[in-house]
């Protein structure tokens, strides 16, 4: 993914999809709000013990970098897990999942991450766009597969006609585990760090579950870099407990008349 600035705000975004006009996407950093203390300064997380009324004014400014109005911005209660769920208005921000689909125009799929991976995903030919939560019980139960086959029930979806874009999440330079929690995961992204120790990449989780589904290796973009490492740029759990800000990775299809010339 490519570091973009607008309205001010660095956002991430996903080469495979800036050709479609009609999807709306991006990832922020915490850079270029207006939270103080560890929150500093772009703070998208409802659910955290910043003020209020800060987050509320993150996430307009964030809208605003994404040509949107905040109220469009749909976000589901997550509950690290791998429900997904088909929206097709606003309510879905009351909504239990880890992941949200929807064809409905207008509608701007958030999730929020502070470690955790954020994939989006885009259906060129039906047109159908899904926000991801993956965390390590995500990842490991299988939610992009999940997602992919609830695209496919409700709407047609075929793999092959997808774009995806991975956001920053923590490296396996930072995240390590026990064997018991190496063990649920692909030997592919697991390296020994000795003393019982191991390091996994969650992005590499990821995107393998993207490939082994069908989506073609050309149209997967994924960001490079660590949260945990790059405390400028990033929130992360692991590295701030729970005094960690909140990211949003988002995906929507524009309205008719909203969509660029």
């Amino acid at each position: 993914m490519q570091l973009y600035h607008r309205e001010g705000l660095p956002i991430l975004v996903a080469p495979s999809l800036l050709g479609y006009s009609g999807v709306v996407h991006g990832c922020s950093t915490r850079q270029g709000g207006v939270s103080q203390g560890p929150f500093a300064t772009l703070n998208l997380g409802v659910h955290t013990s910043d003020n209020p009324q800060s987050v509320l004014e993150n996430r307009a400014r964030f809208a605003a970098a994404l040509n949107v109005r905040p109220q469009d911005l749909v976000v589901p209660r997550q509950s690290h897990g791998v429900c997904v769920a088909v929206v097709d208005s606003r309510s879905g921000s009351t909504v239990e999942a880890d992941a949200l689909i929807t064809r409905a125009p207008g509608l701007v799929l958030s999730v929020t991450v502070a470690d955790c991976v954020p994939v989006l995903l885009y259906d060129s030919v039906t047109r159908v766009a899904a926000a991801i939560h993956a965390g390590w019980k995500g990842t490991t139960g299988g939610i992009v597969h999940a997602t992919l086959q609830q695209m496919r029930s409700c709407f047609g979806t075929r793999p092959e006609d997808c774009c995806a874009a991975i956001g920053p999440s923590i490296g396996p330079c930072c995240y390590v585990t026990d064997e018991r929690r190496a063990l649920c995961f692909p030997p592919e992204v697991v390296e020994h760090a000795g003393n019982c120790r191991y390091r996994i990449d969650l992005g590499a989780a990821n995107r393998k579950q993207l490939l082994e589904a069908g989506v073609p290796a050309s149209r997967v973009n994924s960001a490079s870099g660590c949260t945990s490492c790059q405390p400028d740029l990033f929130f992360s759990h692991r590295r701030d407990g729970s005094r960690a800000g909140r990211m949003m990775a988002t995906i929507g299809i524009r309205n008719v008349a909203e969509q660029d010339p």
